[in-house]
């Protein structure tokens, strides 16, 4: 590291000397503009690097024991959140499928308490539940009589290598499998009959108003917060995408021996498992399986303050969504509480009665859905803290990302836990268009934080460790990889073509540090992915799709960003993908790029 960097301090002032001999006040304006935009790349990339090294600093790896937790009748009670927004791209089957994978938890059915947000108010979404209703009343049982570990049905009857030799299990997994081909069969008959229903003829949605921006999936998780505050009130929330299944049902308990651990507990707020997927091809020519973060940044991140949230696959308390500051603590005054939490009575009577489920759920639900309906209501949040304060944050569509950066800011912590076996697994994109609208919209959320007061590197230094903030900040500016490479993508060869030196000759000693510099980063690269357990062709392939991102959806992602900023175009939010392609999947197993 200190080589590098010394490497990089020799090169900058190679590139600064440039301005300050005779040449550089020549009339030869190209050959200094030219120098000036690569040492402004140049100096980008230095940046990256140093940034970059915090994560590197104190890397740390955590086991779970859920052998060592308390007894059932001890273990708090957990609300688990799953959004979807448009059956045409979501398949309803697969969003079914991921809510009866969460309420087949290893955890007492009790204390598990399963939402779902439909933003497309679709009634395709609405029958899907009553069916999935319908089949876990049979799934559940049979999971708990034999110990099946893949907890998603489909999953599980595409898996035969998961079997249990109990007495009766053959038969009774073939009723089984009966049923839920019916409930397939149920779902799919439901969306071919009323096709067209699912886009133009919506239910009423109260959280969604054209006069009334709904925040997308930060809107609808803060929704969801509401909702189940006065009905469930758990202390614990798991959020799920509708795609990521929980393929270990052992994730609740490794995350409570995180939140129930004495030392950690009071200043921990969520628990993070990495993102991973079921449809990875060998070669991965997309780089889909986002090794990255996963295998990389959250690693040295928890030894610091922890990982950021990932969008899915955590546990996070409730009370850390909910409070200021923690040295500042949470007001108990009426008129206070509903200037901040919204003017609903009941939620502010919930606030200091977690893991109470509300009586009246049972007594009169009646009066529970009307105070739903309340709480969902696209104007409930209107004069309030939620997405400001509380809650998941707005103004940008990385949502996970802005949220974890305030969490930290007010003084919690974060864990990440990455057993061997999967905790939840996904569907990743099989096709280059996919690919680039997902991390477009990654970059233009994670654009619109850097760009704004909570800038890491202006708003986290006062407020957490310097380390963290420099993690952060390397996260937030990864969109602006767009501008040294679409300036090392055109000025060297324009140099190149009218005879302007722009780099050292080979026969330089400078040349030397450059060649070093190159390849010291190229080692270290392939010395991460190497030990991570891959391959070189996993190398090569990051290299390419890192390039090809920096100069497209980078770029795309920080000038979306800056337009949304500066109010010339509206924020958007496209979901990806997740119906499966054939023939995109089979380009994808190949190795064959899909345009």
């Amino acid at each position: 590291m200190l080589i590098h960097g010394t490497a990089l301090l020799i090169l900058i002032r190679y590139r600064a000397s440039f301005f300050f001999t005779e040449e550089a006040s020549s009339p030869n304006q190209p050959t200094t503009l030219a120098w000036l935009i690569i040492f402004l790349g140049e100096l980008t990339l230095s940046l990256t690097w140093l940034l970059h090294q915090a994560f590197r600093w104190r890397p740390v790896s955590r086991t779970a024991f859920p052998e060592r937790l308390p007894g059932d009748g001890e273990l708090p009670s957990i609300d688990v959140l799953v959004c979807t927004a448009d059956p045409d791209k979501e398949p309803t089957v697969e969003v079914m499928n991921t809510v009866i994978s969460a309420m087949a938890l290893d955890y007492p059915p009790e204390k598990l308490h399963v939402y779902i947000s439909d933003d497309g108010g679709s009634p395709l979404t609405l029958h899907g539940m009553r069916e999935a209703y319908d089949f876990a009343r049979r799934w559940l049982p049979f999971c708990k009589r034999y110990g099946i570990k893949t907890r998603c049905p489909k999953a599980y009857f595409m898996d035969e290598e998961d079997v249990s030799t109990g007495v009766g299990y053959d038969s009774e997994k073939q009723e089984v499998k009966e049923k839920y081909e019916l409930f397939e069969a149920h779902i799919n008959g439901y969306r071919i009959r009323h096709h067209g229903e699912s886009r133009d003829g919506r239910l009423d949605h109260p959280e969604k108003r054209p006069s009334h921006p709904h925040n997308f999936k930060a809107g609808a998780l803060n929704v969801l917060l509401h909702v189940s505050g006065v009905i469930s009130n758990s202390p614990y929330i798991l959020v799920l995408d509708c795609d990521m299944y929980c393929n270990d049902p052992s994730s609740a308990r490794r995350a409570m021996c995180f939140h129930l651990d004495p030392k950690m507990s009071p200043s921990l707020s969520f628990v993070q498992f990495p993102q991973m997927f079921h449809n990875i091809s060998k070669n991965d020519i997309y780089d889909s399986k986002i090794r990255l973060p996963f295998g990389t940044l959250w690693y040295g991140m928890d030894g610091l303050e922890g990982p950021l949230l990932s969008g899915t696959g955590f546990y996070v308390k409730r009370e850390s969504l909910y409070s200021k500051p923690m040295q500042e603590g949470t007001s108990t005054n009426l008129m206070d509480l509903k200037e901040t939490f919204g003017h609903s009575n009941e939620f502010i009577k919930h606030l200091q009665r977690s893991d109470k489920l509300n009586k009246n759920t049972l007594s009169d639900p009646g009066a529970v859905y009307r105070e739903a309906k309340l709480l969902a209501s696209c104007r409930y949040e209107n004069g309030t803290k939620w997405g400001q304060e509380i809650g998941f944050m707005y103004g940008s569509v990385a949502e996970d990302f802005f949220t974890s950066l305030t969490l930290h800011c007010k003084g919690w912590k974060s864990a990440y836990c990455c057993p061997l076996q999967p905790q939840f697994l996904g569907a990743s994109t099989t096709n280059l268009n996919d690919l680039m609208v997902q991390v477009t919209r990654w970059s233009s959320g994670l654009a619109e934080v850097s760009f704004s007061r909570f800038s890491p590197l202006i708003y986290g230094p006062w407020r957490m460790s310097i380390l963290q903030s420099m993690c952060y900040a390397e996260m937030a500016f990864f969109p602006l990889y767009c501008l040294p490479l679409c300036c090392f993508a055109t000025i060297p060869q324009i140099c190149l073509f009218n005879g302007i030196t722009i780099f050292p000759e080979v026969s330089s000693s400078l040349f030397l540090v450059y060649s070093f510099v190159f390849l010291s980063s190229l080692s270290k690269h392939l010395y991460e992915v190497v030990q991570c357990g891959h391959s070189v062709r996993t190398f090569i392939n990051e290299q390419r799709i890192w390039i090809i991102h920096s100069v497209t959806s980078y770029l795309y992602g920080s000038i979306n960003a800056i337009l949304t900023k500066t109010g010339v175009r509206r924020a958007s939010f496209l979901p990806t993908n997740k119906v499966a392609d054939d023939e995109q999947t089979e380009k994808y197993e190949k190795g064959v790029f899909d345009f």
